[in-house]
């Protein structure tokens, strides 16, 4: 596929493009080889997430003096297209946002405790939120913080969480009140090598994105010091995941449009060598023309992109083109998939074929971060 030109923006820098050229390197040569056996145990080995570490690729964004290479967001919105364009399971998203959490409302205490171990890749994270009966609707939550002394205790459970059975580290959305709504929620750090009371339940068997563990998680009297808690006072976890929103929703939009691409270089590559009825696959005018579509689609979704970055770096992007980015890009990440698999006819429904895993682990992205239809109602209410 020749790439279309579009506005050179400010944060497409000679660095990011650099950066960008090393990112691509390494996860070709060093990780992507390994995906078959990834996804066939369900899960990223810890190692791999040091080997990432080392190369200053894990928290880029992150300044020197928290673990850092100093770079800024756009390094890690390159690093998550990279990572989806290879099928790469390494989810540095959740990752990131749980170092966002920590660097934006922790103490300098807690940031030197746990950035520097995170952007090394000694510490991997995830983040507990969603439960068995609370997903977008956070008001939902049912998992208690109860105070002792100088520390919590912490009962309940959580589901479909990215990273669950391999993380170290985790950002737990916790009731600590019995105020109603967001109001009685909080978030706080456990650290699970040895956290008595904490466990992992089932690695969840999911339809795509096999390579990434998803798994269950139990709290049963999990003691851990008060110091753990995020942001000084009980009762902010709601502020707190609300204002990161713009920067995950770019993790996501970001994602979609470098999986878009693959899927039509693969599309493009197939039917051009495909033939039937003594002709190309591409030969035949339907072909071409849904390519065009999807040609065009990937094409406006990119300058799109590229713009929510440029403003989400300037600090003007706000929640509701966020909201708009998240929710338009997974839908036509997977119109185009769908689009694109037809025309590998039976070969498209065989595991063995990229573009078969590319349409598999699309579909989630309008369900987790918040599902495409709360999306809509939050674009509506700014109408």
């Amino acid at each position: 596929m020749i790439p279309l030109q579009t506005t050179r923006l400010p944060w497409m820098t000679e660095d990011i493009a650099m950066f960008r050229d090393a990112a691509r390197r390494f996860i070709e040569g060093e990780l992507a080889p390994h995906c078959e056996r990834w996804r066939k145990q369900g899960f990223v080995d810890r190692e791999v997430w040091r080997k990432v570490g080392e190369m200053g690729m894990l928290l880029p964004e992150l300044a020197e003096e928290w673990g850092g290479a100093g770079g800024n967001l756009a390094h890690q919105l390159v690093m998550v297209e990279e990572l989806g364009r290879t099928e790469v399971p390494v989810s540095t998203s959740v990752h990131t946002i749980a170092a966002h959490y920590i660097l934006d409302y922790g103490t300098d205490e807690q940031k030197r405790r746990w950035l520097p171990k995170m952007a090394r890749g000694e510490l991997l994270a995830g983040i507990a939120m969603t439960e068995p009966d609370a997903g977008s609707d956070l008001q939902g939550i049912r998992t208690r913080a109860v105070r002792e002394g100088d520390g919590y205790v912490i009962n309940g459970a959580k589901t479909f969480i990215t990273n669950g059975a391999t993380a170290h580290l985790l950002v737990v959305v916790v009731r600590t009140s019995a105020e109603k709504g967001g109001k009685g929620l909080s978030l706080i750090v456990l650290e699970t090598e040895g956290l008595a009371g904490f466990r992992v339940g089932r690695i969840l068997d999911k339809i795509g994105q096999k390579g990434s563990d998803t798994a269950e998680l139990f709290f049963d009297d999990v003691r851990v010091p008060a110091a753990n808690l995020l942001g000084g006072a009980e009762g902010q976890a709601f502020a707190q995941l609300m204002s990161q929103l713009p920067y995950e929703r770019m993790l996501l939009a970001v994602l979609a449009i470098a999986v878009i691409e693959r899927a039509l270089e693969l599309t493009l590559d197939y039917t051009k060598a495909r033939k039937a009825f003594g002709q190309t696959v591409f030969d035949f005018q339907n072909t071409r023309h849904k390519l065009a579509e999807c040609a065009t689609t990937a094409h406006v979704m990119r300058v799109f992109v590229n713009d929510c970055i440029q403003r989400l770096l300037d600090g003007r992007l706000d929640a509701t083109a966020a909201y708009m980015a998240k929710s338009w890009c997974s839908e036509q990440q997977c119109k185009v998939l769908d689009e694109c698999l037809q025309f590998f006819g039976g070969y498209g429904y065989m595991s063995e074929y990229p573009i078969a895993r590319l349409w598999a682990d699309a579909r989630v992205q309008k369900i987790y971060g918040g599902t495409n239809e709360i999306m809509k109602e939050l674009i509506a209410r700014a109408l």
